[in-house]
């Protein structure tokens, strides 16, 4: 890519411009290849579900993975030099089916996500608001997709309607249903927000960089993947610069990024209990599942502290 690598020696002589160049160039192609990937994603996607053929659903999933090898592709070649460091586990099965949990600190998070598991991971899927349906292009690619999308109602709508209670849960697992058949990785940031030290407080949390786990989705996909479910996995990411902005991604000013992935085991007994319905029906499992996310969340808040601090150690300018 000749653009790419004056972009990229542009960064080293004038990185202002080479900023705003970036940003420029990237938004450019985003919106180019969103535009392209549009009409073939809204066929393929009507196509599959009306007729429910796999062949369909394949297309789908072709063209989102051109879609985010688009996008890998100008992270790798329109950024300036940069110390990445991406830990993942050498046994993962881009073939298998993933439940993944993770922190969240900015709306870059996902767009790592899809770069550190492009040929590595299954293609990623998330819990998500139904509103997002509503965005051009990517909402319904989020729908065709199986993406499990949340509606919330609120409690003055569930009183006014009763039918609405639980509407939410039946679609999410439905979405989940769906993914059966085929490999997946299903991200859930279990925080179920991003981090802010304000959030934080008014929590008062007991970690020093998260914010409380939530079980319900996490519970949710395991009871309604149970048995397809080749393994749980664990990210952890940081960035030692301070959180970034979308755009900060897009100019190049994520000098540094640590991500971890790891396998992590969670009891026969109590991954069993909650596939069989126990965290909806039974305080004891629900508890256990909160205790087995506090040890968890403990393990990766000193796992964060130790990334941070092996930059600190080692960093790259």
């Amino acid at each position: 890519m000749q653009l790419a690598s004056v972009i990229q020696k542009l960064h080293q002589r004038s990185p202002k411009l080479a900023k705003a160049v970036s940003l420029t160039t990237a938004t450019g192609v985003i919106a180019a290849n969103s535009l392209a990937c549009s009409v073939p994603i809204w066929l393929t996607g009507g196509a599959k579900i009306i007729t429910g053929a796999k062949i369909a659903d394949k297309a789908v999933i072709g063209i989102t993975n051109h879609w985010i090898g688009v996008n890998n592709a100008m992270i790798d070649n329109l950024l300036p030099q940069k110390d990445w460091r991406i830990d993942l586990p050498d046994d993962i099965d881009p073939n298998g089916k993933y439940l993944l949990v993770s922190n969240h600190q900015s709306w870059v998070d996902t767009s790592i996500m899809q770069y550190i598991s492009e040929n590595r991971l299954p293609l990623t899927r998330f819990f998500t608001k139904f509103e997002l349906i509503y965005i051009p292009v990517v909402g319904q690619t989020f729908y065709f997709l199986d993406f499990p999308m949340m509606r919330r109602h609120s409690k003055e709508a569930i009183a006014k309607n009763p039918a609405l209670r639980g509407q939410d849960i039946q679609e999410a697992k439905r979405a989940c249903a769906l993914l059966k058949d085929k490999p997946f990785t299903l991200l859930n940031y279990l925080e179920g927000t991003r981090f802010t030290k304000a959030k934080h407080d008014a929590q008062n949390a007991p970690y020093e960089h998260l914010l409380k786990p939530r079980a319900g989705g996490f519970a949710l996909a395991i009871q309604t993947l149970g048995e397809e479910i080749d393994g749980i996995l664990d990210m952890t990411i940081v960035y030692p610069d301070g959180v970034p902005t979308y755009s900060d991604l897009w100019k190049g000013n994520i000098k540094h990024l640590g991500v971890h992935i790891r396998h992590v085991e969670m009891p026969d007994e109590l991954f069993t209990q909650i596939k069989d319905g126990g965290y909806d029906r039974d305080e004891t499992v629900k508890s256990a599942l909160f205790d087995w996310l506090d040890e968890l969340w403990q393990q990766k808040d000193k796992r964060i502290s130790s990334m941070l601090a092996m930059f600190a150690k080692s960093p790259v300018t």
